[in-house]
């Protein structure tokens, strides 16, 4: 699914009606009656129902005055609430507000507020006051109308987005300030296209059930955009899925070497291991320090293990460079960081092995943080590269501040990814991907369950996997985020968010991949 920013819907829309012959009068015909529709579809039945649609001075309130007709056309009693003055209506809105009067539906005026909705709670609220691009909290009186709405019991439809939804705005559990208010959706409709503001954080959080209308914007006006945000559908990650086919044997199901732990931190070693194989890797070799290698053999049975020289702090030394060359030459794929330590001779060992790999490199936790300071250490390294940092690993690796990164994930994830010539997995709420050519992927499963320790350590060795079942970096580092979230929420369907753990991840990780694409296996 393409998404897009709103400057980048705005231009598309001014594209739409100078080049393409169509009017913005009737592309908001279009999204009133799409809103009409969905409003029809969740009440089942509209005739003799009560719909309350609110206005604001907008677009958005056009949408709002021909979903009004719509449905009171086709046997609603609809109540119109106008937060606006009629002169202060756009050209097209004010049209088609004349409609709405003329179809015999007399709209409430009330520019400076309060919004009073009927005394018996609506069947549905039809929320069109504010549209994308705010600026900052709304002021009355659209803040007042929104505290009205989300007062209300009855389910509200919100028009292209929550009113009040903007980056900053926080989320309903966890609010930056208190005065900046957005209206509670139970469903949202996006208008044209899914806003990148819906699909993360903070936004996602107010939009209650999700989809998009297509209102028929020319395909050359899309594409004239250069639209580089996407989300992947089900549909598309299963024919990502690698086919596993009758005449398969393990050697040619994907090599995976892993180079992970040291002292007090083998679970992150056995993590990734066991997510490589769970992640359809026909054989996984594990590189960990020697002294791991009674706790790591006690845990594995179908990992192979290769004890690795250590330094007296019981991390990997730069000695162990000639056995990981060893390694690398029997893999497909390398997986290199997982409680690795950000011990000085570790991470000179890590920047030596990437530079000098001429296999596919994952590259997670302490894996990442041997670059900082060393963001010139990847030049001329492995084929392809795949970065997974959280944020604060991104902040060291970048310089970036860690607050300016998460007020804009997408513009930091896009621009690291561009200026270090790596797939850049960052990890997080609607985790993103992205790639060395500027686009970016954001994954639309997971839960806050899976914010515990380990969860890193298990999608290192899910993507590994799949690289080393022939996916490129783009598809496999997407496939992997997408597996790994939806198995995160299988995992808390079957025993909730509160205690999962990282290795429910790798359980879940079958389910994951059944309910994806049903296995993909040729004859």
């Amino acid at each position: 699914m393409k998404l897009c920013t709103t400057l980048q819907i705005r231009s598309i829309d001014r594209r739409s009606i100078e080049y393409y012959g169509l009017s913005g009068y009737e592309l908001m015909e279009t999204a009133g009656c799409r809103v009409a529709e969905t409003a029809k579809q969740l009440l089942e039945s509209v005739a003799g129902k009560t719909v309350a649609v609110v206005c604001g001075k907008g677009n958005n309130g056009g949408d709002g005055f021909v979903a009004a007709r719509y449905l009171h056309l086709w046997g609603a009693s609809v109540t119109c609430h106008v937060l606006a003055d009629r002169p202060a209506l756009p050209v097209d809105a004010a049209k088609h507000l004349e409609r709405l009067e003329e179809a015999g539906l007399v709209p409430d005026f009330r520019p400076d507020g309060p919004l009073e909705l009927p005394d018996r709670p609506p069947a549905l609220i039809v929320d069109a006051l504010l549209g994308t691009g705010l600026k900052g909290p709304p002021r009355d009186p659209y803040a007042a109308a929104i505290a009205v709405i989300n007062l209300s019991p009855s389910p509200v439809l919100s028009v292209d987005t929550p009113s009040g939804v903007a980056p900053g705005c926080g989320s309903p559990q966890s609010r930056p300030r208190a005065e900046w208010t957005c209206v509670r959706a139970d469903h949202t409709l996006a208008i044209g296209l899914m806003k990148v503001d819906l699909a993360t954080l903070p936004g996602r959080s107010w939009c209650g059930a999700l989809e998009v209308a297509d209102i028929g914007f020319p395909e050359a006006a899309l594409e004239a955009e250069g639209l580089y945000l996407s989300m992947p559908e089900r549909s598309e990650m299963a024919g990502l899925i690698p086919v596993h086919r009758p005449g398969d044997h393990k050697g040619s199901r994907g090599k995976v070497a892993v180079v992970a732990g040291s002292a007090g931190m083998a679970g992150a070693a056995t993590l990734a291991s066991r997510a490589a194989l769970r992640g359809g890797a026909g054989m996984v070799m594990l590189g960990a320090p020697a002294g791991l290698m009674d706790a790591l053999t006690a845990r594995h049975t179908e990992v192979m293990l290769r004890g690795l020289p250590e330094t007296a702090e019981g991390s990997i030394s730069l000695a162990a460079e000639s056995h990981i060359d060893a390694l690398l030459s029997w893999a497909d794929v390398l997986a290199i960081g997982p409680g690795l330590t950000r011990h000085e001779e570790t991470s000179a060992l890590v920047r030596r092995v990437v530079s000098n790999s001429e296999r596919p490199v994952v590259i997670d936790a302490d894996g990442v943080n041997a670059f900082t300071g060393h963001p010139d250490g990847m030049a001329g390294s492995a084929p392809e590269v795949i970065m997974t940092p959280h944020v604060f690993e991104l902040s060291r690796l970048t310089g970036m501040d860690a607050d300016d990164i998460e007020a804009d994930r997408v513009v930091a994830a896009r621009q690291a990814a561009g200026s270090l010539q790596v797939t850049l997995v960052l990890k997080g709420a609607a985790s993103l991907v992205a790639s060395p050519d500027g686009l970016v992927s954001v994954n639309p499963t997971g839960n806050p369950g899976m914010a515990t320790a380990g969860s890193g350590d298990v999608l290192t060795g899910l993507i590994a996997a799949l690289l080393g079942q022939g996916l490129g970096a783009w598809d496999a580092a997407r496939l992997g985020v997408y597996l790994h979230g939806l198995a995160g929420d299988l995992g808390a369907e079957a025993m909730g968010p509160h205690s999962l753990v990282a290795g429910d991840l790798i359980d879940h990780l079958p389910g994951a991949f059944l309910r994806t694409g049903e296995g993909r296996i040729s004859s």
